[in-house]
């Protein structure tokens, strides 16, 4: 094994260690108010989940990618470039919470359920107050994987010690509540021991890239990217019920769990993406590598499908057996995630934040436009389909995108015989 090769391995595990007992939390979550409280109460818990998904981009707005890309880079100029974008995280976290606000009351709930979704949500917006993007830039995967644990364990553990309540949501809201807390506390601890001396200003390209102009390409690029992903349950949220949203989300829960292994190794592998020269970017995309890749995601999509059945009545519940049907269309996204992610990744690391926005915003723009005018009419089952037609659109505009890159543009007598 190379030394590339024993790093990533080694950074897999280390941020894996964490990511392994976070997404147990998850699962264990999900599977305990899905057995106690059934489809209904996953729906709306999917609901509050989906919003926390899309505080994070709103806060980061491309802080947390070029931000760990300038600390990989600039090391010497950690301290100023942390307080940069944590002044700008703090104040994108206040300005989502009107925005929060407007959604929920737009949701097919009660009121009651509505405070639910808009508080649990709105917790989420401690996030902002993480230095977990730090700790990424500087490769401390096994710190970033335990510390992104804490919310879902702490959710967890107070969902258990409210396991006699007829109704789990104030115990969501409380795990939640003391989840993000330690979160931020953590990472606070963590820099003010390994933070490196004030050190000189920093250079004029770590301005550039942490400008507005610049970094807003990055923020809406992985929020049109985040849109992609889950806009499906959002938009059930408002155009259908829960229980479709609940269906849906038990589903989409089965394939989120597949893509997690592999989510690891693109993490892991995006610090040292980020150093990489053209010849050696040119070699991360061979079509060897990328057949591999959709290869891996294929042959796991036949074997879930082939395990439906008992997979969803074991996890969920027979109340649950309708969703067999959406998770045989969305398992087949599998393949099609691995390469987006694997390129989106590659793309982000390489400074190709404009492609990657373009590309996104073309997949999120027809997501929206096929979920808008079928939702209504076919429920969670048209959100599944549309899911895949989506993801086809989005690996062709990448494909088209990397062949179009000056960041990928290599002379033909430069390039090794084994990529020429």
């Amino acid at each position: 094994m190379n030394p590339l090769s024993k790093r990533l391995f080694h950074g897999i595990l280390s941020l894996g260690s964490g990511e392994a007992v976070g997404r147990v939390c998850g699962i264990a979550v999900l599977l305990i108010i899905a057995h106690r409280f059934g489809v209904v109460a996953v729906g709306v818990y999917a609901l509050a989940q989906g919003m926390v998904l899309y505080t994070y981009p709103f806060i980061d707005f491309g802080l947390r990618h070029v931000g760990a890309r300038l600390i990989a880079q600039y090391p010497e100029a950690s301290q100023a470039i942390v307080q940069q974008v944590q002044r700008r995280r703090i104040l994108m976290g206040g300005l989502i919470l009107p925005i929060l606000v407007a959604y929920t009351s737009l949701v097919n709930l009660t009121a009651n359920l509505k405070i639910f979704v808009f508080s649990f949500s709105a917790i989420g917006c401690l996030y902002s107050l993480s230095l977990e993007w730090a700790a990424w830039g500087k490769e401390q995967l096994r710190l970033v994987g335990l510390a992104r644990a804490l919310p879902p364990a702490s959710v967890l553990l107070f969902l258990l010690l409210g396991w006699r309540s007829a109704s789990p949501f104030r115990w969501l809201i409380l795990g939640n509540v003391v989840g993000y807390g330690l979160l931020a506390m953590v990472f606070q601890r963590w820099w003010s021991r390994h933070k490196p001396p004030i050190g000189p200003l920093p250079p004029a390209i770590i301005r550039e890239n942490l400008a507005w102009r610049r970094s807003s390409v990055m923020g809406l690029a992985w929020f049109c990217n985040t849109a992609f992903v889950s806009v499906d349950m959002l938009m059930l949220g408002v155009m259908s019920n829960p229980r479709q949203v609940g269906l849906y989300s038990a589903a989409y829960r089965v394939m989120s769990q597949v893509l997690f292994t592999y989510y690891l190794l693109t993490n892991a592998l995006y610090p040292q993406l980020a150093k990489q020269n053209k010849l050696q970017r040119l070699t991360m995309l061979r079509p060897r590598i990328l057949l591999v890749v959709a290869g891996m995601g294929v042959l796991i999509a036949g074997l879930v499908t082939l395990l439906r059945r008992p997979l969803v009545a074991i996890l969920f519940g027979d109340g649950f057996l309708p969703a067999t049907l959406l998770l045989v269309l969305l398992v087949w996204a599998i393949p099609l995630d691995f390469l987006t992610s694997y390129l989106s990744n590659a793309y982000i690391a390489w400074g190709m934040e404009k492609k990657i926005l373009i590309c996104t915003a073309i997949a999120a723009s027809s997501n929206v436009v096929l979920n808008f005018f079928s939702i209504r009419i076919y429920g969670a089952t048209a959100a599944a389909i549309n899911t895949l037609i989506s993801y086809v659109i989005f690996l062709a505009s990448l494909a088209i995108a990397g062949r179009t890159a000056p960041e990928l543009r290599v002379e033909s007598d430069q390039l090794p015989e084994s990529i020429a």
